[in-house]
């Protein structure tokens, strides 16, 4: 994960960068117990993850993605961006459903994808936006997103 542009000094940047940091670990935990088939834990888990993951991508699409889109040369990459969530949230239905050996595929997406956002994305918005950029960010993304609007579980 990105250490080396400042972009997480960024109080939204810094933020989304936490929160890969807790659902690369509760992936983790979720690639154990479906790796022994572990069912039932594997559905708590899947639910612990959906619970971090779908508040985390609403709130970059609403607020960073939605602002950045603004510059042509973003748009491909973020529309990119935006199918990995959609593939991330279908293939954790799956899991939810059963499918266990989707674990490590999950697993290596998510990461990727959290690569593609910090090695990429993040700096780049940090020499893109400016100030009143990210306090639109801020704006947007706490207008669409409350901090308590995660998903009950049971929505996957």
């Amino acid at each position: 994960m990105c250490s080396y542009c400042g972009c997480r000094s960024i109080d939204m940047i810094g933020r989304f960068t936490a929160e890969h940091e807790e659902l690369i670990n509760a992936t983790g935990l979720l690639r154990r117990a479906a790796a022994v088939g572990a069912t039932d834990e594997v559905v708590e888990l899947v639910d612990e993850v959906a619970t971090l993951l779908a508040p985390h991508t609403d709130a970059e699409e609403a607020g960073l993605f939605t602002v950045l889109r603004r510059d042509e040369d973003f748009i491909p990459y973020i529309d990119s961006l935006c199918r990995e969530h959609a593939t991330l949230d279908e293939l954790l239905a799956r899991l939810r459903a059963g499918k266990l050996d989707l674990a490590d595929r999950f697993y290596a997406d998510l990461r990727s994808h959290i690569e593609r956002e910090e090695d990429g994305l993040f700096p780049a918005s940090l020499t893109t936006l400016r100030g009143d950029d990210w306090d639109e960010v801020d704006a947007l993304t706490a207008a669409a997103v409350p901090a308590t609007s995660a998903p009950p579980p049971a929505a996957l």
